[in-house]
């Protein structure tokens, strides 16, 4: 029997005969909207499909740097310092000294200014290190294998790491007395303070990796490795200056740039410098050395047979450089050297530019003016470095080497020898060394488990968007493999929902102060700056929570399950009619609209 309608009671007046009530019958619906699936019209889909930042996808070690800073402006430091640790063992190292190309592919670069990634990055290590705080590292269980590591930069130093936790044994060879490699003998401190490097060091020793110094492997006899172990990495470095070859190169006062930043980290007091220095080269050694000549005391100048523009070393370092007061002399290449009672005489060849080359710098051919005579009070000679022994040699390639991004696989019979760091990076920087650590840790793990025909698809599944980088937590199947490759542009980012903020400069000593000693010239920043920072983030490709396809969704087809992690978004499909408002509205790319499948 059908339900009626309750009846109500209204008092009607009619001139010709008394009040009278009379009844009001009020229909009522005893079913809600939800009967009506509007999904039924939908011919559009809308569905989450998190992305790849261009930080992330340039960045060399494959860092999550979107969802770094989304954990970074909610306070979450160390839960961002995890983040950090899952793909590299050296965050507060690369926060000072890593040429950060994550901040030349921002998006935000297009809107006002790139997000101050490398000083946020430096910020969560340094607020670890002032409240002692222990990660949580998912330490894989015991493989049973053992893999022996030449060289203790960061190259083998990563790869122990990331072997540690992926559960093999790890014992580390290194010449000197200390580990570290070149962070410890080649970058000044007033870049990287030792306390730093250490702590990271220690960290790596304490997931059982064991370091061996004083033990010299030679090229010749690094064999006799394979009775007692089952894998080589060997990262030994470049770690010998490279020569002028030109007359005169021997002569006393001329003295090669890395063995003079070698003694300098070993004593700081220890150089007494006066008068002009000159200083050849234009990469980050001669960078270093010269603006560490100036600390000694003495004026340095930089001799370059290219133009400023040309020079290689990070552009940031050259603007510092010449802020402390150091010359640049462009466009001059030494022809020799002599040695006189006053000094040094360098004998330079002015030189002109003549094209691009390949590399896209200019390419340089002798002016045909007379050439110059200089007198210095002493020579440094920073051209470039190269490997001490000849440890591996591109062109002797085989058939049966695997090439990967950063590293390269050999096999001796059987067993494996993988060549990593400065020996296989086009690159030599700190950030590519410690990727091909972590390559090769993740090749010999697939290598080990299910054959060296896998190690080549397992490592391509792992790259970071379009780039060079491949991930751990992709590797180890984290959240992250679900993104997919696509680089979000910034065309792709909806920018009517960000506000013009200036970035935040990286505080810094004065220059008077920075010139006369070796503490560190960058210096430390507050929460707040680093939240706000932090906020400035587009966080390009990945869901931030903002809920904004919740509150645009005419359907209310959007439902949030919230949590301690900010809450799960998901699509109610039988009420989505397919609009793309959600889409439209992502400020930052994390959804598509695709056509529904019939």
């Amino acid at each position: 029997m059908d339900r009626q309608a309750p009846k109500r009671w209204v008092e009607m007046k009619n001139s010709n005969r008394s009040n009278m009530c009379v009844p009001l019958l009020i229909p009522r619906s005893y079913k809600t909207s939800e009967e009506n699936k509007t999904g039924s019209w939908r011919f559009l889909r809308p569905r989450y499909l998190e992305k790849t930042a261009p930080c992330s996808s340039v960045c060399p070690v494959g860092q999550d740097i979107p969802r770094i800073q989304m954990l970074a402006v909610q306070g979450s430091f160390k839960e961002a310092w995890e983040l950090l640790l899952s793909e590299n063992p050296f965050p507060g190292t690369c926060g000072r000294v890593c040429f950060h190309p994550c901040e030349s592919a921002c998006n935000r670069l297009e809107f006002d200014e790139a997000v101050a990634i490398r000083m946020i990055e430096r910020f969560l290590a340094d607020t670890a290190s002032r409240y002692e705080l222990q990660p949580r590292l998912n330490k894989l269980a015991e493989k049973g294998k053992k893999v022996a590591i030449i060289g203790s930069g960061p190259g083998g130093l990563s790869a122990a790491y990331f072997l540690a936790l992926l559960g093999y044994s790890c014992d580390v060879f290194e010449s000197s007395n200390k580990p570290g490699g070149m962070l410890r003998w080649a970058i000044p401190f007033y870049r990287l303070p030792l306390k730093v490097l250490e702590e990271e060091i220690a960290r790596i020793e304490s997931l059982g990796v064991r370091i061996f110094c004083n033990h010299h492997v030679e090229f010749e006899k690094f064999k006799h490795l394979r009775s007692n172990y089952d894998a080589i990495f060997v990262s030994c470095g470049y770690q010998k200056g490279r020569r002028l070859n030109i007359p005169g190169e021997e002569s006393p006062g001329v003295e090669d740039g890395l063995t003079f930043l070698r003694e300098l980290k070993r004593d700081p007091s220890s150089p007494s410098l006066h008068g002009s220095v000159a200083v050849i080269g234009g990469g980050n050694t001669a960078i270093d050395v010269a603006r560490s000549v100036l600390r000694c005391g003495a004026k340095p100048v930089i001799v370059y047979r290219r133009r400023k523009e040309d020079m290689r070393a990070f552009g940031e370092e050259i603007k510092m450089a010449l802020d402390e007061g150091v010359r640049i002399e462009e466009l001059k290449s030494p022809l020799k050297i002599e040695k006189k009672e006053s000094g040094v005489i360098l004998t330079l060849q002015k030189m002109k530019v003549a094209g691009i080359d390949e590399s896209g710098r200019a390419a340089i051919e002798p002016d045909n003016t007379d050439p110059e005579i200089v007198s210095y009070d002493r020579v440094f000679v920073a051209i470039g470095t190269e490997p001490s022994e000849p440890w591996y040699v591109c062109d002797s390639c085989s058939g049966k080497d695997i090439k990967l991004y950063n590293s390269v696989m050999r096999f001796d019979g059987q067993f494996p020898v993988i060549f990593g760091g400065d020996l296989t990076t086009e690159a030599k920087t700190v950030t590519n060394a410690i990727a091909s650590g972590k390559e090769a840790a993740m090749a010999l793990d697939v290598l080990f488990r299910i054959g060296k025909d896998f190690v080549l698809p397992k490592i391509s599944r792992c790259r970071v968007g379009n780039g060079l980088s491949v991930s751990m937590e992709i590797y180890l199947n984290g959240e992250r493999k679900n993104r997919v490759s696509h680089v979000v542009s910034y065309a792709e980012i909806n920018t009517d929902y960000f506000n013009l903020i200036p970035r935040t400069p990286q505080p810094r000593l004065l220059r008077e102060e920075r010139i006369n000693s070796f503490s560190e010239i960058d210096l430390k920043i507050s929460g707040s700056v680093a939240m706000k920072e932090a906020g400035r983030c587009f966080n390009c490709g990945i869901c931030n929570h903002c809920d904004n396809c919740y509150l645009f969704c005419p359907e209310i087809a959007v439902k949030r399950q919230d949590s301690e992690e900010g809450g799960l978004r998901a699509i109610n499909y039988d009420y989505c009619k397919g609009c793309g408002l959600c889409v439209v509205e992502c400020p930052r790319n994390a959804m598509v609209l695709e056509e529904e499948s019939a």
